[in-house]
């Protein structure tokens, strides 16, 4: 009779293991809706990593990356029409002055 100690270890079998996905991508996702120009960074970033160690996660680095251009977008594009708003106001030259 053989000691457990003196046995090999059980292989894993092939196809068993899931590949890993890269942490940094799923912080890209989150960042992009919290921190828009975090999500930009992280998922370049994410995606380099991914692209070094083929990792899993680069649907969701690009996701990342894109929710962060379109916040940003919505945001820049906030800040044109109130600071237009507000300059008109300021100005008189509004739709009220009319």
């Amino acid at each position: 009779m053989t000691d457990a100690a003196t046995l090999p270890a059980p292989e894993p079998e092939a196809g068993s293991m899931l590949p890993r996905t890269n942490t940094l991508s799923i912080v890209a996702l989150i960042a992009g809706f919290m921190v828009p120009i975090a999500g930009i960074i992280l998922g370049y970033v994410s995606l380099a990593q991914i692209k070094r160690t083929n990792e899993q996660g680069r649907g969701l680095a690009l996701t990342g990356m894109i929710v962060g251009y379109v916040a940003s977008a919505f945001t820049v594009l906030f800040l044109i029409v109130w600071l237009t708003m507000f300059v008109s106001i300021l100005t008189g030259t509004g739709f009220a002055a009319r």
